[in-house]
Order: C-alpha cells, then structure tokens, then sequence
C-alpha cells in the first residue's frame, strides 16, 4: 500500500493467504507529502514572475493557487496560474504538465526510497509484489502513479478512491468485528509492531527483545544476569525505538526485580520476556530462575504515538546508524573495562596476599591506567587496556585457582573423590 497523503508519505508491505492479512512491514517519510509538491510549484511561481518579498496573506495565496494547479494538472496537460497579489502584481503563468513533472521529480524519486527500505524489510522483491494499492489524494498525479507503475514492473490499482480506502477499509475491519461478517468471506489482519522493542543493559546500552515488523501477537525472551557480587535487585527499563543508547530511544516503563539470591556476579539467570497481544498490549516479565521471584508490568506501546512520530524516530536511526555503532561500541568496551576492573578488585581484596609487593604494585598500575583509558572515547584503547589487565593477571587467576582446589579438596580422602 503506498500512501502520500497531504503530509506524510507510508508504505506498507501486506501478504494475503487464506483470508488472512499479514503486515510483513512499513515504512515511509513523514516529511515528505501532497504539500511538499505545493510549496516546489509555487517557488516556481514567485521566481517564474521576479515577485518581491511577499507577504504571509500573498504565500498563502500563491500555495492556494499552487495547489489548484497541481490538481488541474492530473487530468490536463497544461494549466494557468492566476493570482492577483496584496501588492498588486498580477501573476498569469502557463503550466505545462511536462514543467511539473521536471520539477517534481526529486519528490516522486524521495518516495520510492522508504519503499526500498520495506522491501527488504518484509523480505519481498518488487517483483513479487502482486498488487499495489495507492492511497492519499496525492497520488492522483500521473508522474506517481508512472513511477509506482516503473518500479513495481506493472500499473498499480486505480479501481478505488485514494481518499476514501482507509475510510473503507477501517469500516470493513470495524463491521468484521462487530460480528457482521459474510458467512464464507471471512479474512483476519495481522499487525506488526512498528518499532523494536527492548531493555536497557549496562552501559545505557539497547538490548532489543523484539524487533520491528514482528507480526503480533508475538513473545520473545532473553537471557540477563547480575553486574556485582551480590547483588539482591535488577531495574529493568522497558524501551521502544531503533538506536542503540537508551537515552535516545522512548522510555515505555521502569519497573524492579528485588528478592534474587546473593551470588557472585554473572551466576544469577534473570529471564526477560516481552509479549505483545493482538491488541498491541506489551506485558514484560522478569524471573530469576533460580529462585523463582519475579515481577511484571504491562503497558500500551503505540499510546501516544503518532505515524509521524514512528517515522521520524525511524529516519533518525536511519541517519545516525553510523554515529549509534561507535558509540555502541565504546559503551560496550567500557563495560567490559568497568566488569574487570571491580573483579580484579574484589580478587585482590580477598586473595591479595597471594601476590609480592611488586606484583600487586604491578597489578594496581595496570587497573589504574585501565580505568583512566576507559573515561576517553577510543573504544580500540580502552579494549586494549582490558587485554593488558586480563593477561596481566593471568598469573593471578591461576594461582587464586589454585587455592580454591586447595581448598575444596582439604581433608578429604582419594577414594571420596571416584
């Protein structure tokens, strides 16, 4: 389905089997529409007649007129431009179809990008696509309906009013479930999820649980475990958005997990579950597995949400992808530093004595210039760093593992240990 409305343009892939509408995916620009092909008429108008500085009542005017053409256009070949202005200049300009299709082209070819994007996000070429749907009044322009019909390799559908299938089509899905259905002509639509959603993890960092374009209902879990030794409480902060730190994606809940038995860090298993219902109600459950205790909230992930909103937050992950990798990347190294350094800590605290002076002195420079490296922002450096620490203490380790088998075998007799 390819809408450009007055404002925003939206795609949506869908797959039809068996009476059941699938939505494989979406997309689109939510600022780009019909309103954008207005405003490039009518800077053609005001340069084609050398205007002056206009006013505010005289742009409006001009957009009034702009748009008219536009509209005359999708059935001529040619249109006039009249307007007589507050500071009495009179605009009289020829338009050929032709001269709106140059101009506009840029816009008509700024559409099919976001369709490229569904495309691969539903898994589709366009050459497998069967039907294509227009919808929005501004797809009455012959240079859009050219360019769907180029891309897609055939005509789309023109048998129904663009302004009215949305219309049409929300009131067959409302009778549907009301229980009017038509014995043997009943069909089911299956939504999608528009944006990931996921939780927030060490670092500020975005762990998505379920990814954009699921199909619901759907439930997803994963894995989590604890950061210190411990530690008796996990928050988990419920996120819904494309990019990669938390503090740019949109905060849907926070709620904890208190109760986990103390265990050393990275021994707990917290299990994480999102699962959205046919209703696009989020439910995400906690439980240690262990021990049992859990916790859970629900939420509405679309609630104040508008297409615009969705569209943008996707065109910003689009556009920052690159900036949003490094800095996954350094956040994830910094974790990893900050993980080691507070156990190397603890090591020393407990086994220290295994260590010489000059051992230890050794080991506290290497934590201490970890920790410095890890406060810049070259993740290859801090990495390095935490390479340094860990083969630093390779020694260490073995030698606390050694104590540890010391210790767990004293006082016991070989033939306990067949």
């Amino acid at each position: 389905m390819y809408d450009l409305g007055g404002g925003t343009f939206d795609i949506s892939i869908l797959k039809l089997s068996r009476g059941v509408f699938e939505v494989l995916a979406t997309g689109g620009d939510s600022a780009l529409g019909g309103d954008d092909f207005d405003q490039r008429l009518m800077c053609w108008t005001v340069e084609q007649a050398s205007l002056q500085p206009l006013s505010a009542e005289d742009m409006r005017l001009l957009m009034v007129r702009s748009r008219a053409a536009k509209e005359a256009l999708s059935a001529a070949d040619s249109t006039v431009i009249d307007a007589v202005l507050n500071s009495g200049e009179i605009v009289h300009l020829t338009l050929p179809a032709t001269t709106f299709v140059e101009l506009t082209a840029p816009l008509v070819q700024k559409t099919l990008s976001p369709v490229r994007k569904a495309l691969r996000d539903a898994g589709v070429g366009a050459d497998e696509v069967k039907g294509v749907v227009l919808v929005g009044g501004a797809t009455r322009m012959p240079s859009i309906r050219k360019a769907v019909g180029d891309f897609f390799g055939q005509p789309p559908l023109t048998n129904l009013d663009p302004d009215k299938v949305v219309a049409l089509g929300a009131a067959m899905q409302a009778n549907l479930l009301a229980g009017n259905g038509v014995p043997g002509e009943d069909w089911l639509l299956l939504d999608v999820i528009p944006l990931s959603l996921g939780v927030e993890t060490m670092g500020g960092l975005v762990e998505k649980i379920i990814p954009r374009n699921s199909t619901i209902p759907v439930a997803r879990a994963q894995e989590f475990t604890t950061f210190k030794d411990g530690q008796t409480a996990i928050a988990v902060h419920v996120l819904q958005g494309e990019r990669e730190l938390a503090s740019d994606c949109r905060s849907l809940a926070r709620f904890e997990l208190r109760g986990i038995p103390p265990m050393v860090a990275g021994a707990a298993r917290i299990r994480v579950t999102y699962q959205v219902d046919a209703d696009g109600l989020l439910s995400v459950f906690a439980r240690e597995t262990q021990s049992g205790v859990e916790a859970t909230i629900t939420v509405k992930p679309s609630y104040g949400l508008a297409d615009d909103e969705i569209a943008r937050m996707l065109q910003d992950s689009f556009r920052e992808a690159e900036h949003d990798m490094k800095s996954r990347a350094l956040a994830e190294e910094r974790v990893d530093a900050a993980r080691l350094i507070e156990a190397t800590r603890r090591a020393l605290e407990l086994d220290g004595d295994l260590l010489s002076a000059e051992e230890h002195a050794d080991v506290e420079r290497l934590i201490t210039a970890a920790s410095d490296i890890a406060a810049g922002e070259d993740h290859h450096a801090i990495k390095t760093a935490v390479q340094a620490l860990s083969h630093g203490t390779d020694e260490f380790a073995a030698r606390r593992m050694d104590r540890s088998i010391k210790s767990a075998l004293a006082g016991r007799k070989v033939e306990d240990l067949g």
